[in-house]
């Protein structure tokens, strides 16, 4: 069993930074990939970006490539995402999960409770 926590979300103006944190506890987490997804009101969840077990690989929804930065510290439990350049249409509901594959895909086998990011114009 893994558990998620997710922190540092929040209100920030057009153009600027936030560092997202999710942290895992239970054992086993660095055998796990992790991903972010998000969900703005009234629209489907969407994939951000994911990482291998060992943070040698990542990946990146068409809507933050080149804005954002997964990456983790496995001696910490915990993933982060580097975020830059927000936009108004960054505004969500941020979740980590935790799985088997870094799919694109919503199959992962745990979830955090999500932390509110919003972007103000």
């Amino acid at each position: 069993q893994v558990q998620l926590v997710e922190s540092g979300g929040g209100l920030v103006q057009a153009g600027g930074s936030l560092r997202l944190s999710c942290a895992a506890s239970g054992r086993f987490f660095s055998s796990y990939a992790m991903a972010w997804f998000r969900q703005a009101p009234g629209k489907e969840r969407e994939f951000v970006a994911a990482i291998t077990w060992s943070g040698g690989s990542t990946y990146y929804g068409n809507s933050v490539k080149g804005r954002s930065t997964i990456s983790r510290d496995n001696a910490k439990n915990t993933v982060y995402l580097q975020m830059n350049s927000l936009k108004p249409e960054d505004t969500a509901v941020y979740f980590c999960a935790a799985g088997t594959y870094p799919v694109r895909t919503g199959t992962y086998d745990y979830w955090g409770q999500g932390t509110q990011v919003t972007v103000s114009s």
